[in-house]
């Protein structure tokens, strides 16, 4: 059957089958939901590589790391994990444990109600550690710090407002003294000074991830910005050892919508990754000296919150490996927002967009494909004409597409370049936490999850087939073209469980195909056919 296909079916199959190849990865391998582990496995840090990642994988990265954050089990109920801070603001409520960690973070905003309308808690499970803990690479000091609660200025802190307030903890440890300023704003970051009595080896974290949306559609797990820039990600179930960034500027922990941070873009941080039991990155920054000061960030990844916080604070919002085509169309998608006030509106609005600054493109394909369905009766007779002779075949063929100026690859080239664009819309629809609970019409309620009726997915199947029976087709092989009347199924299959605004997206993107075949068929049909 190969041999018979000619070099522009083969091109379709090819990117049909990645589109198919990279929607199934992300379904099937994508690294499963933490919560789905053993609840009763006790999770702590495992004891670190002694070699860190070398110069040679990254200028940033020290080649070794002399001082190391020790291991450490969380402490179970009790004196230690009790509430001796809650903190309240507008959008969160942030309670803080007696070891002057940020135990839980309430949000606030209707937006983030959990299915049963209450408020979103960003931490479910026992996982360590927690934002603000505080570690040595002394074992001793260290087992000591996990054993004395910290003492605080206040026990209810509320927030009203843009100003911020401040509150101290404090921990002695047998005549070594540490002390935490946690400086909180009311949109969800903060400053937080550690000062020591004396200098010894300390490290603080931002926290394990919160746990929200684990999925197999997108990544989850750390990415650290090195001082040149550049983007490392560590995927759960990835983390090799210990890694050391020099200079660091961002280090958060995050799943597909909500991150914890830490970020510092004037003297950077020295930033260490380590791995839990499970392989999961862990992320710490080392305390250079018995004094220092970092900003935070805990919350949703929204865009206008972390713009206005800092513009460098966006790249939380990570796209994958679209990211340069991803990130300004995201940005287009919350431009045309602020016209359209409905999210699936907006989604319909980015659509017409795309399809309208690829319409040369999708011309150029579909006047090709066009010529080739012309040329096919001469296509079947060279190739019984030459059956036993390929390259006479061949010869006579690029001599017939020459005379008619029909390329064979015209109507593949132009797909091959959408689908970039493809890629990055999908990463877009998917990662954005603006379409968590925004309505549509309808049954359509949140466009972040499925459709309950799947009737968006069916209508995409059906618009899809509607549009292969418009399109001009050059299968000389009656299996090739069953495979490919079997395709609308398949896709179908895949899109029932995606988030509706992604499904909203490819059905728009479908019925405006089809509008636009029928009108170029249109115009080829009164163009005289190939002699």
């Amino acid at each position: 059957m190969l041999d018979n296909m000619n070099t522009q079916t083969r091109v379709v199959i090819a990117t049909v089958l990645s589109l198919l190849v990279f929607i199934a990865y992300d379904y099937f391998f994508m690294p499963k939901p933490a919560h789905l582990a053993d609840a009763n496995k006790t999770v702590q840090t495992a004891a670190p590589a002694t070699q860190a990642k070398s110069e040679a994988a990254s200028p940033a990265a020290e080649t070794k790391a002399e001082a190391k954050p020790s291991a450490q089990q969380s402490p179970v109920g009790g004196e230690l994990t009790r509430t001796i801070l809650t903190v309240e603001t507008s959008n969160a409520t942030i309670e803080f444990d007696a070891l002057g960690r940020i135990k839980q973070v309430y949000l606030k905003d209707r937006q983030y109600r959990d299915e049963a309308g209450k408020e979103l808690k960003l931490f479910n499970a026992p996982k360590i550690p927690k934002p603000l803990e505080i570690r040595f690479s002394d074992p001793a000091l260290n087992e000591l710090a996990f054993k004395t609660p910290y003492t605080v200025s206040v026990s209810h802190l509320e927030i009203a407002g843009d100003k911020p307030e401040t509150v101290t903890f404090t921990q002695d440890l047998g005549g070594f003294r540490v002390e935490k300023v946690v400086t909180i704003y009311p949109d969800h970051h903060y400053d937080v000074k550690v000062t020591m009595s004396d200098v010894k080896p300390w490290f603080i974290s931002p926290g394990y991830r919160p746990d929200i949306r684990i999925d197999n559609y997108t990544v989850h797990g750390v990415m650290v910005e090195e001082a040149d820039g550049t983007l490392t990600i560590i995927d759960d179930g990835d983390a090799k050892g210990t890694e050391a960034f020099r200079k660091a500027r961002i280090a958060v922990a995050f799943d597909r919508y909500y991150a914890t941070a830490f970020y510092d873009f004037e003297q950077g941080m020295d930033v260490v990754v380590n791995k839990d039991a499970e392989d999961n990155p862990i992320l710490f920054v080392k305390g250079e000296t018995a004094e220092r000061t970092l900003h935070g960030y805990i919350g949703p990844k929204e865009y206008k919150i972390l713009q206005k916080i800092h513009p460098e604070l966006t790249k939380i919002i990570e796209f994958g490996w679209f990211t340069f085509i991803a990130a300004p169309m995201f940005k287009v998608l919350l431009w045309l927002h602020s016209f359209i006030p409905n999210w699936g509106w907006t989604i319909v609005a980015l659509t017409i967009l795309i399809r309208i600054l690829l319409y040369p493109l999708t011309y150029k394909g579909m006047v090709s494909m066009h010529r080739l369905k012309q040329l096919q009766p001469k296509i079947k007779e060279i190739q019984a004409k030459y059956k036993g002779d390929p390259q006479k075949m061949n010869m006579h063929m690029m001599e017939l597409y020459k005379k008619h100026k029909a390329n064979p690859l015209g109507g593949c080239l132009p797909m091959l370049l959408q689908i970039p664009v493809f890629f990055a819309i999908y990463r877009v629809l998917l990662n954005a936490i603006e379409l968590k609970g925004a309505p549509w019409i309808l049954w359509i309620n949140d466009l972040s999850v499925m459709d309950p009726y799947y009737v968006l997915p069916l209508l995409m199947g059906a618009s899809m087939w509607a549009h292969q029976r418009v399109t001009p087709s050059n299968f000389t092989d009656p299996m090739q073209e069953k495979i490919f009347k079997w395709l609308p199924v398949i896709f179908t299959f895949f899109f029932v469980t995606f988030p509706a605004g992604l499904v909203l997206y490819w059905l728009t993107n479908n019925i405006f195909s089809i509008a636009q075949q029928l009108m170029i068929n249109r115009m080829l049909e009164k163009q005289p056919k190939a002699e």
